[in-house]
């Protein structure tokens, strides 16, 4: 909260009744929202958003009295320098409470130390690079890492899907290379072998995976474990490895949720049957969370419409930011939102959460998914669960994460 506001709010504690001042001090919260709302990730904005939105309407009393405003701006791409320059104008000239969003790596790597020159806190909603809360002291994040399911599918394909051998394809930046050092950790120490990892492209333009699978297909490993951004990378990942008959050759496609998108499911066909990843949310979780979460948006977007992992993160997010808020009653500081969240735990949609308070990073079940068909759909049937999970990479104190 800026000078401005806190002076005001001294000048009517002074002024006005004791017994109105919990009334007339309520504030208004500034939120500036840093997500993709154009280009070919468009869709990954509006699930966050929506949800951000959602649980704004669905829980006003959460937030303590205090008007929340959210101030959005188009990072467009994951280069970074968008988002850098939105977010220095959310801080500088909006004057910001609370920075929230990114998407993507690059965007939330590019707009830490602004978070840290101008002391606002910054909730991650989606940007999976284990060690971003490490780049600012300001930084929590309620959405995962990509050890979170990397390293325990690493283990998970050895010791229950018979993959004594694998092999990872991932796209070329950040996020994917946490993806193949996580898997590759989680095989090895459980007494596999990866045969092989291949770069395919970057985020944001899908590439021919043709060759990348074919170049696997001759390997021959029994699992082929993929991680690309979701949405049409993902739907593209399916179809390569359909075409290709690699299902036939005795190799099973396993991976992150982020591949088996819930927004994509239905357009992957029955390619997709039996494919196994491990994630923290699908739409068809049965939970009583989640039963509300997808009844009210659908209510609120239209019934063809569907929630995704990225949407509850939007939701999850807006809840850790009311809890922040009320702890502080809307005197938000850096510090203070930081403490507010350390050790917050939350039902959400996805299961039992929590911010440890060491790493300022998620604690969230990671789930083995199998695609199924059910009533006529591609369904996600839960058939396991690693609870509880602390990032990995920061327990292992590992690379950039130590």
């Amino acid at each position: 909260m800026g000078p401005t506001h806190k002076l005001r709010r001294a000048v009517m504690a002074a002024l006005l009744p004791a017994g109105l001042i919990t009334t007339a001090a309520a504030e208004e919260v500034k939120i500036g929202v840093v997500l993709t709302y154009s280009g070919g990730a468009a869709s990954f904005g509006e699930q966050i958003d929506r949800g951000m939105n959602l649980y704004l309407k669905q829980h006003p009393e959460a937030f303590g009295g205090h008007e929340v405003k959210l101030i959005k701006r188009d990072s467009k791409r994951p280069g970074g320098d968008i988002a850098k320059n939105a977010v220095q104008e959310l801080i500088t000239r909006e004057k910001v409470d609370i920075l929230a969003g990114f998407v993507f790596s690059p965007n939330a790597m590019a707009s830490a130390p602004l978070a840290t020159q101008g002391k606002v806190p910054m909730i991650v909603m989606n940007a999976g690079t284990a060690w971003i809360p490490n780049l600012s002291p300001y930084i929590a994040r309620v959405s995962f890492t990509m050890w979170h399911s990397g390293y325990p599918m690493g283990k998970y394909a050895h010791d229950r899907l018979g993959c004594g051998t694998a092999a990872v394809g991932y796209t070329d930046y950040p996020p994917g290379k946490d993806s193949l050092n996580a898997f590759k950790t989680g095989l090895e120490e459980a007494g596999g072998k990866l045969l092989d990892a291949v770069p395919m492209g970057g985020p944001r333009e899908v590439p021919d995976f043709t060759p990348f699978f074919q170049r696997v297909k001759d390997k021959g490993p029994n699992c082929f474990y993929v991680f690309v951004p979701a949405g049409n990378h993902a739907a593209a990942v399916v179809k390569t490895y359909a075409a290709l008959g690699m299902r036939d050759a005795g190799i099973r496609l396993i991976g992150p949720g982020d591949i088996t998108q819930d927004t994509k499911l239905q357009g992957m066909g029955d390619a997709a049957l039996d494919m196994i990843t491990m994630h923290h949310y699908a739409a068809d979780y049965d939970n009583p969370q989640n039963r509300a979460f997808v009844a009210a948006w659908k209510a609120e977007y239209g019934a063809d419409s569907t929630t995704d992992f990225m949407a509850v993160q939007g939701w999850d997010g807006m809840a850790a930011i009311a809890h922040a808020i009320t702890a502080q009653n809307g005197d938000i500081s850096a510090e203070g939102t930081i403490a507010a969240l350390a050790g917050w735990t939350f039902d959400s949609p996805r299961g039992r959460i929590m911010i440890d308070a060491e790493t300022r990073d998620i604690v969230h079940d990671a789930n083995v998914h199998r695609i199924v068909k059910k009533d006529g759909r591609l369904a996600i049937q839960v058939i396991d669960t690693v609870p509880q999970v602390k990032d990995p990479c920061k327990a292992l104190k590992i690379g950039k994460c130590k």
